[in-house]
C-alpha cells in the first residue's frame, strides 16, 4: 500500500533525547546523598518511579510529562535522602526539552518529504515541542501531544487522532519512532506500519515485530521510496512481482 502520511516521534528520532542530561542529575543527588549510593542506582529507581506514574496516567488520571518528572525526582531524592531541591536541578532536563541537538539529517528528510502530511506525535508536553520545533525551524502539517489526548503512547489515543484528524486509514500511513514500545508497539497495535529508528544500534528487544529498522533517516528515505516504487510497479497494468 502506498505511503500517504508520515507519522514522526520527536525526540530520539527528529531531536536528541535527555541522555546526557539524566547522568548530571543523578550525579548531582549522589554528592547530596545521605547514604552511599551509585549514579546507575539512582537512575534506575528514577526510571522506575517514573514509569510506574507514566504507565498509569491517562484520562483523569493524566499528569504531564514535567508534573511526571518532577514528581518521580522528588521522590528518588527522598529515597536516598539526598540534600537537593527536585524543581532546582531538573530544570537542566527541562531547558533540554525545549531546545535540544538536533540530527542532521532531519532538515534534510523533512525536506525531502514536504509534499506528504507529515504528523510529529510526541509523548513530551505541547510548550515543549512547540518550543523545539520553532527553535530549529521544523515545519509539519500537525502535531499532536500526550497532552492534547490525555494520553501516552503506546495507548492508541494518540495514533487514532492523527488517523481521524487527516482522514487517514491505518495502511495508508508510516510511523517512525526509535522507542520500541512506545512506537513500534503502539502503532503496530493499531495496524500502522512502523520504522524501528535504532540510531544508538540497540539490541531488539522482544514484542512487536518492525516492518523496518533503519540506523538514521537517510535508511529510512530510502524505505519510503522503496514503498513507492513497489506500488507504482504493481499498479502498471501487464506488470507483476514475484
Amino acid at each position: 500500500m502506498k505511503v500517504k502520511a508520515i507519522f514522526l516521534d520527536f525526540y530520539g528520532t527528529l531531536v536528541h533525547e535527555d541522555d546526557d542530561i539524566i547522568p548530571n542529575i543523578c550525579q548531582e543527588i549522589k554528592e547530596n546523598a545521605s547514604e552511599s549510593c551509585e549514579i546507575s542506582d539512582i537512575g534506575r529507581h528514577w526510571w522506575k518511579e517514573f514509569s510506574t506514574m507514566f504507565k498509569n496516567s491517562y484520562g483523569e488520571t493524566f499528569r504531564s510529562q514535567r508534573e511526571l518528572g518532577l514528581l518521580s525526582l522528588t521522590n528518588t531524592i527522598t529515597k536516598y535522602k539526598a540534600k537537593c531541591d527536585a524543581h532546582s536541578i531538573i530544570q537542566s532536563q527541562f531547558e533540554h526539552w525545549r531546545q535540544p541537538a538536533i540530527y542532521e539529517d532531519t532538515l534534510p528528510f523533512l525536506n525531502e518529504f514536504k509534499n506528504y502530511p507529515v504528523l510529529i506525535l510526541s509523548n513530551i508536553d505541547s510548550s515543549d515541542v512547540l518550543a523545539a520545533t520553532q527553535y530549529h525551524g521544523i515545519e509539519v502539517n500537525d502535531i499532536i501531544t500526550s497532552e492534547d489526548m490525555k494520553s501516552y503512547k503506546p495507548r492508541p489515543e494518540m495514533f487514532l487522532e492523527a488517523l481521524r484528524r487527516h482522514n487517514l486509514s491505518a495502511d495508508e500511513v508510516i510511523h517512525i519512532g526509535d522507542s520500541f514500545t512506545s512506537d513500534v508497539g503502539g502503532a503496530s497495535d493499531v495496524g500502522i506500519r512502523t520504522v524501528w529508528l535504532n540510531r544508538l544500534n540497540k539490541k531488539k528487544p522482544d514484542g512487536a515485530e518492525p516492518d523496518f529498522i533503519c540506523r538514521d533517516l537517510w535508511e529510512v528515505r530510502d524505505v519510503i521510496n522503496g514503498i513507492e516504487e513497489d506500488s507504482i510497479v504493481k499498479e502498471e497494468p501487464g506488470c507483476f512481482t514475484i
